[in-house]
């Protein structure tokens, strides 16, 4: 199924910023909906690319205030995870950009497309973005996203790559 559009959550942005590959974002996606939660979770720290830049960035768009499902506030998730979820639950046409586990089984019990930032990178991939994925892979490790060795090699298999 086509991604129409995304309302992504402070872990993916703050992890593509951290390991210079933000600009995935727009060239995948053009706008990039965050909702005001996750704007402020990625913009409280001066002292972070991804709290510096995000401000700047032309194709990021804070959404307007989001009011939690109470579907989603079962869940007992994040104040980011709650807010995109419930977002996209009141959009149909949106993609979860997410990587939290707990946040991704709600999103999917609720029939809401989900895509991590391992994800991202493979579509990346198949739309000729990037060479290949093993670098960006290991630039998402270095910024500290937690990728198991099993879920590299099914990135790495999911982008046609030995």
């Amino acid at each position: 199924m086509p991604i129409k559009q995304v309302v992504v959550n402070s872990s993916p942005l703050i992890t593509l910023y951290k390991s210079q590959l933000a600009e995935l974002l727009p060239q995948l996606f053009g706008k990039v909906q965050a909702s005001p939660a996750v704007w402020q979770e990625v913009t409280v720290s001066k002292d972070d690319i991804a709290a510096r830049s995000l401000p700047q960035s032309t194709w990021a768009v804070q959404t307007e205030t989001v009011t939690l499902d109470p579907l989603v506030s079962a869940w007992d998730l994040g104040a980011g995870e709650s807010s995109v979820i419930s977002y996209a639950l009141s959009k149909p046409d949106y993609t979860v950009l997410i990587d939290d586990a707990a946040a991704r089984r709600c999103a999917i019990s609720l029939n809401i497309p989900t895509l991590g930032t391992g994800g991202i990178i493979v579509l990346a991939k198949r739309r000729g973005l990037i060479p290949s994925v093993e670098e960006p892979i290991q630039a998402l490790r270095d910024a500290g996203l937690w990728l198991s060795n099993g879920l590299v090699t099914l990135l790495k298999q999911q982008a046609n790559m030995p």
